[in-house]
């Protein structure tokens, strides 16, 4: 039998009432204490102009994104202002206070889950229970919380597996997307997201990071360390990467050819070219024709 979700009169007690709407799902509250990681229940919430919780514990860890509307927050005694974007975590022993500012009202998803992974992959995602962070641009991971909402809704066998996962996949993409909190190294983050998006825009015409980093009027060893500090690879590996998703698109298109190719990525040399495609995917560019 497909579970379902409870009655709204039988919401677990540590849901707030005061939200004017909220779509919610709700799998296994008590989980085993030996899973891995379990997703308990989740979902998206629309705070009244009244919402504020304070709690001094909490049954399961649990990760919250703010995707519209402004508030407080009060974690393990640490003050933070809310805002499109915010992402904070809490769990068992760390004390929370949630408000909302009530001329903006918040409107939040959450997930609740267990399980003896759970604090590991929230480390490594950078959202070690007890933090704040951001990520930008703000929605970078809504569709996430919405795909899990969508398949802990069904209720089908495999829902809580596939909770399981796709919560796998939004802490990486968290760790991925953070960015500073508001006043803190605003400048140097604002500089890199410049120069990413012009290397993003531009790279089949740019040639190399010094090109880069002088297009975008900096030291282009200032525009490493910029990459360094706020991604997860370099402004070179980013630019080669963008080059060579290009060049497979264009290779898988009837008539093309390896050198025409090679020289729209801005390599002058059809075999160095050859040998960066293979670095990147395993296989020559002659071998991703004949996918075709």
């Amino acid at each position: 039998m497909k579970p379902q979700p409870p009655p709204a009169e039988t919401n677990p007690d540590f849901f707030s009432n005061q939200v004017s709407q909220a779509r919610r799902f709700y799998l296994n509250l008590k989980p085993s204490p030996k899973a891995g990681l379990a997703v308990v229940c989740g979902g998206r919430e629309q705070c009244a102009a009244d919402y504020a919780i304070s709690r001094r514990t909490f049954p399961y860890y649990s990760v919250e994104y703010v995707a519209e509307g402004h508030g407080q927050l009060k974690l393990n005694g640490a003050e933070h202002l809310l805002q499109p974007g915010s992402v904070f975590a809490y769990g068992p022993g760390i004390a929370h206070d949630i408000a909302t500012d009530p001329r903006y009202t918040l409107s939040k998803y959450f997930i609740d889950f267990s399980g003896i992974e759970s604090v590991k992959l929230l480390t490594a995602s950078g959202l070690k229970p007890g933090m704040v962070t951001s990520v930008s641009p703000p929605g970078e991971i809504v569709p996430l919380f919405d795909e899990l909402i969508r398949n802990g809704r069904r209720g089908t066998p495999g829902a809580a597996a596939i909770c399981a996962r796709l919560l796998e996949g939004l802490l990486l993409k968290v760790a991925e997307a953070r960015a500073p909190l508001p006043g803190q190294e605003t400048l140097a983050f604002a500089t890199y997201q410049h120069c990413r998006e012009h290397l993003q825009r531009n790279f089949l015409r740019l040639r190399s990071v010094a090109q880069v980093a002088e297009e975008c009027h900096l030291d282009d060893t200032y525009l490493c360390r910029l990459f360094q500090r706020y991604d997860h690879e370099s402004p070179y590996r980013l630019l080669v990467r963008l080059k060579m998703n290009q060049a497979a698109e264009r290779l898988q298109l009837p008539g093309a050819m390896v050198k025409q190719v090679a020289e729209e990525a801005g390599f002058a040399n059809q075999f160095h070219f050859s040998r960066v495609f293979k670095s990147v995917f395993g296989i020559p560019p002659r071998a991703m024709i004949r996918l075709r």
